[in-house]
């Protein structure tokens, strides 16, 4: 292959669609703006605007509240930590905290704390120690033998 042989896929590149460039090119003259009015012009932002009437969303109530402080948990299920074992990722031998769950690829980072949920199914014996963690997930990993302390979220 050469450089002059390099070509895009079939399709992947789309022709720009030339306007205002006289009769014949179906997009002449008005350049499919139609005639005359706002929208035929240059610099026109119009978005929900209703012509002088109230617009609706300034019409509808102002609903629901986000609070600029809540915090953010990295989400693991227990059927990603089971896996992770199995793969040799986690080393049920020592304790399992935040950090080794960052570092074997469970989450890309912790944000406010890992928590944990009960989906999947574990069967190993595991000590974790995680910032949070759901009823249903403490109880799975209490019927497999193992071990979960989780840090208090009353830190909120």
């Amino acid at each position: 292959m050469k450089l002059n042989e390099l070509r895009d896929n079939e399709g992947a590149a789309k022709k720009q669609k030339r306007v205002a460039r006289g009769p014949g090119s179906g997009k002449g003259k008005t350049a499919g703006r139609g005639i005359k009015g706002q929208k035929s012009r240059s610099g026109v932002a119009i978005g929900g605007y209703e012509g002088g009437q109230m617009p609706l969303y300034r019409r509808l109530p102002k609903r629901g509240f986000s609070k600029p402080n809540r915090k953010e948990f990295a989400v693991v299920n227990l059927g990603l930590i089971e896996k992770f074992i199995g793969l040799g990722k986690l080393d049920i031998k020592s304790e399992i905290d935040e950090d080794a769950l960052v570092a074997a690829g469970l989450t890309s980072n912790k944000r406010d704390g890992i928590r944990i949920l009960g989906k999947g199914a574990i069967a190993s014996k595991v000590t974790l120690k995680v910032t949070g963690a759901s009823a249903s997930a403490i109880e799975a990993i209490k019927a497999a033998g193992g071990s979960i302390t989780v840090a208090t979220e009353a830190a909120e």
